[in-house]
């Protein structure tokens, strides 16, 4: 058996207003929709936090050999 949820009139409406606008058969779908969405959400931040740590933790040897593949200046080497 489904747990009760306790909605304020309000956002029941706006479940409803949804439930027409997506053509979901039932309200649970509209609320399963938006927990999809949500979800989706919340995994894209943390794969970008993961993203901005590796980044941090490699930049500085990753400058340091973007460096070594740099060709020299020819102006730099006539002075």
């Amino acid at each position: 058996m489904g747990k009760l949820l306790m909605l304020q009139e309000a956002d029941a409406e706006r479940i409803e207003t949804l439930k027409k606008r997506l053509g979901a058969r039932t309200k649970i779908d509209v609320v399963r929709s938006a927990l999809d969405l949500l979800e989706r959400d919340a995994e894209k931040t943390e794969r970008v936090a993961r993203w901005r740590k590796a980044t941090r933790m490699v930049a500085a040897e990753s400058r340091k050999v973007s460096r070594e593949f740099q060709r020299p200046r020819r102006l730099g080497r006539l002075v």
